[in-house]
């Protein structure tokens, strides 16, 4: 397997970097495709290299994308679903779920190169077998609203309510505190939480039918277990929660081909203004550019 340093060397060698890279991506991921004999559907955002690019989470826009990326497939040859990402919008997530479910009739494995964050983790909860290495990492799916976990606004509020009934002096700080969030933001929180959680639990089951849901949600969906939203939960954790997880290094030569085409889309995103590819192995890509300022 060429490292990342390797490809980049390799492809910087040629006066258009790009045109090189594109044929690196194709031939790691047709040799992907001719281990599994699965259909390959990469979904790679940008957002470690450049966070503030636009597009670079989940949202309606990919619907457009994966359409592209699943036309002219032999949807009975199931899905591989290469997954890099940061998560998104829990509605744009909720709509590609269902519809690539529907097109590969629930074959659908999702594989981790390195991270799937939040409503990425969800898409990966609703395929059969989640494929991850040493290296790969899901995390918390405990949804977020303007940056902030919902659980903790929650948290406050009821800390503010048992501080006030015990010590009524307390209510001019608590006021000041809770005055920065909007009338109806709780309830929205609330119904967030209560969104993802059921979207989680029908995924899961759906899945894997004898699953202990309440084990992967103590985990996944519980912020005072995960601290944080951005926690990363490493194989060995997902697998003690009970998810189907399988290891990528049970097939070496999966393993380098996957980790190949990773750092191809790695290097892609650094050299160029890129926030998001969607692409198969049979030449279906959808690329989202955004301009340099």
């Amino acid at each position: 397997m060429p490292s990342w340093s390797e490809i980049l060397t390799q492809v910087d060698l040629y006066s258009n970097p790009g045109v090189e890279l594109d044929k690196k991506r194709v031939e790691y991921i047709n040799k992907i495709y001719s281990i599994t004999n699965r259909n390959i559907i990469a979904y790679y955002s940008g957002w470690l290299k450049k966070p503030d690019a636009p597009h670079v989470s989940i949202d309606d826009q990919d619907k457009n994308a994966f359409m592209t990326a699943v036309h002219r497939l032999d949807k009975d040859k199931g899905l591989d679903l290469v997954l890099h990402t940061p998560g998104g919008d829990i509605a744009a997530t909720e709509s590609i779920v269902a519809y690539l479910k529907s097109i590969f009739k629930g074959d659908i494995r999702a594989i981790i190169p390195q991270i799937s964050m939040s409503a990425g983790t969800m898409m990966a909860m609703s395929c059969k077998e989640i494929i991850m290495g040493e290296q790969s990492s899901l995390g918390p799916i405990d949804p977020q609203m303007g940056g902030v976990a919902c659980q903790a606004v929650i948290d406050e509020f009821q800390k503010a309510v048992r501080e006030v009934a015990a010590n009524p002096a307390s209510l001019g700080l608590w006021q000041t505190i809770i005055s920065k969030y909007h009338p109806t933001f709780l309830t929205a929180c609330e119904n967030a939480i209560n969104w993802s959680g059921e979207l989680a639990e029908q995924w899961l089951q759906e899945a894997n039918p004898n699953i202990d849901v309440q084990k992967v949600k103590d985990v996944f969906l519980n912020h005072k277990n995960s601290y944080s939203h951005s926690r990363h939960l490493s194989k060995q954790d997902c697998k003690a929660t009970g998810l189907n997880i399988v290891d990528l290094e049970a097939n070496p030569e999966l393993q380098d081909a996957v980790l190949s085409l990773h750092h191809c889309y790695m290097i892609q995103f650094d050299k160029f203004p890129i926030s998001k590819i969607v692409e198969n192995h049979i030449g279906g890509r959808y690329i989202q550019n955004y301009a340099i300022r």
